[in-house]
């Protein structure tokens, strides 16, 4: 999984050099002909958005859609597990005791449409993925293949012991900016309902008796999950926070066991 971010960040780094690149041709090629206009624009930034233009070549500012192929919105932070109402976890789910400071979140947009009402409003909706990753205290191992969430204890301990899982994420976001600033920047502040679907479940272990290993499963986690997220930022930068509505699992002794995450958001646009 972190090959797979490590390698989006430097594909969307070349995106926005490629992109900064065609900014420059552009400019020049209006200076020299300052008459011609585009009925259409491409904004490079960290991915490709188009947007209409209007009829003096600038971009329309009120009603134009707005969509493309993105890499923004990447959230790195920490996850929570909320046991009914309480961060503390119950006798039932004790087992899932976690290292807080390496249970962690990563997700990131890669496609996004929507529509931009004036400079200050936007509704869109995007598409992508999101994990979750805890870091377990104990030294157990999830079992594949089985109608509840279950266990076993083992005789080792392990240097690592990370239980994960693996979404398609879908939110749906409303965007409120303010005016930019002198120096070209503004505060973002966004809000919205997300979908989500699961692409799959993940242990990895690691200990001296037995090396490296891996193991995939659907390990119970909820098939569909749903919730909301915050955002708030200035320029690129800011923070977000995340609750899932429904429960972590589908497994019964897990029932009011919740997710939530918060962090930070780099490419907030």
């Amino acid at each position: 999984m972190k090959r797979l971010v490590l390698t989006a960040v430097l594909v969307g780094g070349l995106t926005m050099l490629a992109g900064l690149g065609a900014k420059a041709q552009e400019d020049n090629g209006r200076e020299q002909d300052s008459i011609k206009r585009k009925k259409f624009d491409i904004n490079y930034g960290l991915g490709i958005t188009i947007g209409k233009r209007d009829s003096t070549g600038k971009m329309a500012k009120n009603g134009r859609f707005v969509g493309g192929i993105t890499f923004t919105r990447l959230d790195i932070g920490f996850s929570k597990l909320i046991d009914n109402g309480s961060f503390s976890l119950s006798p039932t789910n004790d087992f899932l005791d976690y290292k807080a400071g390496k249970t962690s979140t990563v997700s990131f947009d890669v496609i996004q449409f929507g529509y931009r009402f004036n400079p200050n409003f936007k509704i869109y909706v995007a598409g992508g993925f999101d994990w979750t990753l805890i870091r377990l205290k104990k030294n157990i191992t999830m079992q594949k293949n089985m109608s509840q969430l279950t266990y076993v204890e083992e005789p080792i301990i392990f240097s690592k012991n990370r239980f994960s899982s693996s979404y398609l994420h879908i939110p749906l976001n409303f965007e409120f900016r303010t005016k930019e600033n002198d120096n070209g920047k503004r505060f973002y502040f966004v809000i919205g309902p997300e979908i989500s679907f699961l692409l799959n479940g993940k242990v990895k272990q690691i200990s001296d008796e037995r090396g490296k290993e891996k193991f995939k499963d659907d390990y119970n986690f909820a098939p569909f999950r749903y919730g909301g997220t915050l955002r708030f930022g200035y320029n690129g930068l800011g923070a977000f926070v995340k609750y899932y509505a429904n429960d972590m699992f589908d497994s019964a002794p897990q029932k009011g066991l919740k997710n939530m995450a918060f962090g930070l958001t780099f490419g907030l646009n």
